[in-house]
Formats: structure tokens, sequence, C-alpha cells
């Protein structure tokens, strides 16, 4: 059984990331935690009570003490957790957040501090934790928008941290800007949303993203070393089977690397790539 709630927090705490590593845990959705060179960042961190739920948060947001940064792709409410980011922020209040400039606002009405807060600028690199380079990425979700001085409104998020380069897609579809400027680098480790999008959901308001066969075709070409599927498993209207992602990737590129993470597993990715430059 995979760790929960406090146990989990000390898991993180307490797991050593040797260079060329890091250690991913996934909470379902789009949110994850990365661990390298003692930095602890959380992605999109949903972790709210919701009774549309399919399995509650592996950690309430009282539990949570480790955040060192806090990265937001978008303010949809599985991304932009109104009720858990206040708490987040009074528990770890050396936290640097950083988010699409239209959700600053949004983020000070939540309590946070200005000075914790950073715009996230695509073509821009920021230093929030020793160690740790970030570089937004404009992204789509279902339409490239932007607000009044240009800036998108959807981001993902390239870290470098430890000898390893991350890709956290946040929510979008593919379109030729977003596959030039992530594919022109070389990254290790990318993660995609894989749920999709149809009528019937956009009949319901549901704005969805890249399908499974999108993800998997722009893994392989793009050259990602490994990549691993989310945004499949937390509401049961907006869903997808992860095993046609594997199966996908199985029949056509079957020298893509994949990782299926379980729910709160921790999974520990090593960049051959890392090695071979520290040689």
């Amino acid at each position: 059984m995979p760790l929960a709630g406090q146990e989990l927090i000390e898991e993180i705490r307490s797991t050593e990331v040797p260079y060329g590593c890091l250690a991913v845990w996934f909470l379902g959705q789009a949110s994850v935690i990365v661990k390298g060179a003692e930095v602890t960042v959380y992605i999109d961190p949903y972790v709210s009570p919701n009774p549309d739920r399919t399995f509650p948060p592996p950690a309430q947001p009282e539990e949570i003490t480790n955040m060192e940064v806090c990265l937001i792709t978008h303010d949809h409410s599985d991304h932009l957790d109104e009720e858990a980011l206040p708490v987040l922020a009074g528990l770890n209040p050396q936290a640097q957040f950083m988010a699409p400039a239209v959700c600053l606002e949004r983020l000070e009405a939540l309590g946070i501090r200005k000075e914790q807060l950073t715009a996230a600028l695509p073509a821009s690199e920021t230093e929030p934790a020793s160690g740790l380079k970030v570089i937004p990425v404009a992204a789509a979700h279902e339409q490239l928008e932007r607000d009044e001085q240009g800036h998108p409104k959807y981001v993902g998020y390239i870290l470098e941290l430890n000898g390893v380069t991350l890709y956290h897609a946040g929510d979008t579809v593919l379109f030729p800007e977003l596959i030039e400027e992530v594919g022109s680098r070389k990254i290790d480790l990318a993660l995609l949303p894989i749920n999709g999008r149809d009528y019937y959901r956009g009949s319901r308001n549901i704005v969805g993203n890249m399908n499974y066969r999108e993800a998997a075709e722009f893994a392989a070409t793009s050259g990602f070393e490994t990549v691993v599927p989310l945004h499949y498993d937390l509401f049961a209207g907006n869903a997808e089977n992860p095993g046609y992602f594997v199966d996908y990737l199985y029949r056509h590129f079957p020298e893509q690397k994949f990782h299926m993470m379980a729910r709160a597993e921790r999974f520990v990715y090593v960049s051959a790539q890392a090695f071979k430059r520290e040689r």
C-alpha cells in the first residue's frame, strides 16, 4: 500500500536524491511532487476533498509542511486549489509560487504575499530555489489564450534540477510552437496529460487536452527519454484508460521508455544523460 498523510510527507522529506536523479510522487490528476538537490517542488497541488474525486487526496493540506516551490499551470480548480493554497502558504511561509500572470491577483487574495509570487512568462528563466531553474512554456487548454498584456493564461513548466530536465505540460493540446519549443530541448522526463477531448465533454464545459495517441507521438517524436501519463484518473466524467497509452506506445514506439505511476507512488528517475555529462 502506498503511504499517505504524514507518512507520505516524511517519506518525501527523508528521501535522498543523488545527482542525475529526480524523485516524483503522483497525487492524482496533474498534481505531482518533485524532489532533487534537496529542493521540493509541488506542481498543481490539488489536495482538497471533493465528493466527485474517485479517490481522496494522498495528503491533507494541513499535513504538507515541506513545500519550497509551488508551480501553478492555470486557474482551473483542480490545478489552482483555492481551499488548499492558503493553508499551504501558511504552513510554508518561505515557499515561492509561480503561476500565469492572470492568476497572481487571485493568489494574493488567497493570502499569498506579493513577494512570494512570480509570473510564469514564457522565454524567461527564473531560479526560485538554489539549484532549480524554471522555464515556463505557453500551453493551449484547447485554445491558446492570452491576457490583455499578451501573457498566456495556461502554461507548462520545464524544470532543470539536479542534472535532470523535466517537462510538466500542464493542461494542453498540441500546437506547432509547443512542439518546436519543447522538442528543441533535451527533455529527460516528460509528464503529459492523456485524457483528450470530445464534443460531449465540451458540451458540459469540460475543457480538454491532448489524447493518449497525441501524447505518445509527442513523446516519441520529440525525443523525450521517459514519459509519464497524467490527468486521466481523478474525475469519472473526464477520465481515460492509461492502458491505451501504454498499448499505443508498445505497438508503435516500442523503444520509447515510459512509467505508469500508482497513486502516491515514489518514482525515482535516473538520467543516463546526466551521468554522461558528469563524466
